[in-house]
Formats: structure tokens, C-alpha cells, sequence
């Protein structure tokens, strides 16, 4: 079992940055992948990025290529997300979620565990 808490979310100017976290609790959390995920009400979960279990490997979605990056801290079962040149329409909820199989993968369904999300909010 993992347990997934977001933090780092708030509200920024287009143009500024925000770190995110994802914090997990359980014992094996450095055999998961992570992947950061967002939703905007109304609309679909979109993929954004993934760090498989090493570290070694990383995935972005195309729209955040450049701007985010995404690493991790297993010996601190941390997650991060550092996000910059943000834009308006990086508006959304960010969740992060966690993947046994350990690959940073893009499909939400491979993912396992959830975190409850942190609000991340761009003024133009």
C-alpha cells in the first residue's frame, strides 16, 4: 500500500515557477514509477509527466516539454515537479499517482495509488 499526498500548488503569474511534491508513505515506494497528472473541471485527465522507479528514465507530455521537470528523492519517498514559464492554461488540479510496474508511463489506468491533488492556478 502507498499513500500519496501532493503539495507546492498556489497561485503564480504566467511567466513565474512552482515546485510541486508528492510525498508517499510505504517501504517499497523506490520500486514505483511516479507520474503527475491534472484535470481541469469538465474536462479529461491529461498525462504530464512520469519518472520511472531509478529515476533513469522520464516521460513528458509534449505541451510541458522544456518547462517542467520532473525527478525524485527516493531516499526521502519524494516525488517533485518543478514547473516554469508557466502559462494560463497549466490551470488545473495536479495529482500525482504511483505505478508498481516501476515504468514511466503516459496510461492512467497503470497507475495504482492516488494522491487527493493540489491546486495550481496562472494569471495572465
Amino acid at each position: 500500500q502507498v499513500q500519496l499526498v501532493e503539495s507546492g500548488g498556489g497561485l503564480v503569474q504566467a511567466g513565474g515557477s512552482l515546485r510541486l511534491s508528492c510525498a508517499a508513505s510505504g517501504q517499497t515506494f523506490n520500486r514505483y514509477a511516479v507520474g503527475w497528472f491534472r484535470q481541469a473541471p469538465g474536462k479529461e485527465r491529461e498525462f504530464v509527466a512520469a519518472i520511472a522507479w531509478s529515476g533513469g528514465n522520464t516521460n513528458y507530455a509534449d505541451s510541458v516539454k522544456g518547462r517542467f521537470t520532473i525527478s525524485r528523492d527516493n531516499a526521502k519517498n519524494t516525488v517533485y515537479l518543478q514547473m516554469n514559464s508557466l502559462k494560463p492554461e497549466d490551470t488545473d488540479v495536479y495529482y500525482c499517482a504511483a505505478d508498481k510496474w516501476g515504468l514511466a508511463v503516459a496510461l492512467q489506468s497503470d497507475y495504482d495509488y492516488w494522491g487527493q491533488g493540489t491546486q495550481v492556478t496562472v494569471s495572465s
